[in-house]
């Protein structure tokens, strides 16, 4: 039987709580206080705080892309280290927690990918962030569609394919499809993607 995504009642919706003129110190202890919270998520910078509690949607696509990365890595013999929400940080300037991230062939002090799922506003902040600590790669998930960012000596770039040596050959459009197609049935969504090439 075919399972489609609920729709998301109020209390399943992204929460998020924005506070100014917190310095590192401070966020260091609240980040303390949030340490056994699973379901919050903190990022930092620019003694800015935001506190974060995915709801049940972006949980759901989060979930899906990454499955779905997996199983391209899997299906290609690619060696990939899944590093999921891990905390990345430069003391004293920024930390995030991205949805999904991962290194390919070995594994680094930063992942060669990081993961965003937007349901609102927030992509240059993202990519800040994420350019203070270096991230090579980001690809945002927004409205159904995937943004995809590299880092060079002057930022980031929006680019079309993946510059990962790993992904080089992942479709993304194909990506996208299966994403969407999992709201209806996973399996499928699995299904189509592995056999796409074939």
């Amino acid at each position: 039987m075919v399972q489609t995504l609920p729709n998301p009642t109020a209390a399943d919706r992204d929460r998020h709580l924005i506070c100014s003129d917190i310095t590192w110190q401070q966020f260091k202890l609240i980040q303390a206080g949030f340490a056994e919270s699973k379901r919050v998520r903190l990022f930092y910078d620019n003694n800015t705080i935001e506190i974060f509690m995915p709801g049940l949607a972006h949980e759901f696509f989060k979930t899906v892309i990454g499955m779905l990365l997996e199983l391209f890595c899997l299906e290609n013999n690619i060696e990939y280290i899944p590093m999921g929400s891990t905390t990345q940080e430069l003391e004293g300037e920024v930390s995030v927690e991205p949805d999904e991230s991962y290194c390919f062939g070995t594994a680094k002090s930063t992942p060669d990918l990081a993961v965003e799922v937007i349901f609102t506003s927030g992509s240059p902040r993202k990519l800040e962030r994420y350019r203070i600590l270096k991230t090579p790669e980001v690809w945002l998930w927004q409205d159904g569609v995937f943004t995809l960012y590299h880092l060079y000596e002057d930022g980031y770039k929006q680019i079309t394919s993946s510059e990962i040596p790993e992904l080089a050959n992942l479709d993304i459009e194909l990506l996208t499809r299966c994403v969407l197609m999992a709201k209806t049935s996973r399996l499928e969504a699995a299904n189509t993607f592995r056999n796409a090439k074939k």
